[in-house]
């Protein structure tokens, strides 16, 4: 396994132009599996709300949900940069909440970074978390935490208007102090232009190719998330339809009795003899 990438590691990869790939990740196999494959980094998203507790959204979150679901990704990806994605509530109120809640994804969760949503309404958590010392990344476009005030799921940087306010945002949370920036459902020639603009790595969710890497949602990319699927998305798996066949086929083997098998039992030790006077002991 090689060495675990800091976040100089992807500010030279930016300069050098070698893309950054990186996934989602909510659990210890997940997290194992993607680091052998040798992904550069992995995010532990809120989006967990929907792909694994089965919410609706985002917003019903918590601090303890994530910190729980990052131990077990650092378990099983131990040598892999890993961050650990601040939900909703969680640094809206002030800096100091802010600050209390990033330290938490550090020390208890031994998370290389924090990501928040939001431009230039959340600078100063940003200034304050990047001031304690810990690696900020950015995300701005489509937030989901306040994907009520946006109208909903929805591309953001399509018009001239919402473009600029778009690139405002992103130049904010650079000069706030972020090391990365994530756009996300954003028009490609809007995400190279603020790629190019920044200093920090932009990376793209959605927002087109000309970036400095990509991230994707596993349970999109792997096809187990079936409730609806961004157009972003390329599916790399149906684990879905792999595992509900497996399922069929085991109620179909205890129905008709195919399993277990004799290679599925243990077997007595004794003789068959003293067992059955084993049981009538108890007749």
């Amino acid at each position: 396994m090689g060495k675990k990438k800091t976040i100089l590691d992807f500010h030279n990869m930016k300069k050098s132009g070698e893309k950054v790939s990186w996934v989602t990740a909510y659990d210890f196999p997940t997290a194992s599996f993607a680091e052998q494959a040798g992904i550069d980094m992995i995010l532990v998203g809120d989006s967990l709300g929907m792909v694994v507790l089965g919410y609706s959204g985002t917003v019903p979150v918590t601090m303890d949900d994530c910190i729980s679901h990052c131990k077990a990704v650092r378990r099983g990806a131990p040598n892999t940069f890993v961050i650990g994605d601040m939900p909703f509530g969680s640094y809206q109120a002030s800096d100091e909440e802010a600050v209390h809640n990033a330290v938490r994804f550090l020390k208890e969760a031994d998370m290389d970074a924090i990501k928040l949503e939001g431009g230039r309404r959340v600078t100063s958590r940003i200034k304050a978390i990047a001031d304690a010392g810990i690696v900020v990344f950015g995300h701005v476009g489509l937030t989901p935490q306040s994907s009520g005030q946006l109208g909903g799921f929805k591309a953001q940087g399509r018009t001239i208007e919402s473009a600029r306010e778009l690139i405002k945002d992103a130049i904010a949370v650079e000069e706030a102090g972020a090391q990365a920036l994530l756009l996300e459902a954003v028009p490609p020639e809007v995400t190279e232009f603020i790629a190019k603009k920044l200093t920090i790595p932009v990376y793209s969710i959605g927002a087109g190719l000309p970036c400095d890497g990509q991230l994707l949602i596993c349970g999109d990319m792997l096809g187990q998330f079936q409730a609806f699927t961004p157009k972003f998305v390329k599916k790399y798996a149906n684990v879905a339809e792999v595992v509900i066949n497996a399922f069929k086929e085991y109620i179909d083997d205890v129905k008709n009795e195919r399993f277990p098998e004799d290679k599925h039992v243990y077997h007595i030790k004794d003789s068959m003899e003293d067992f059955e006077k084993l049981f009538k002991e108890f007749e």
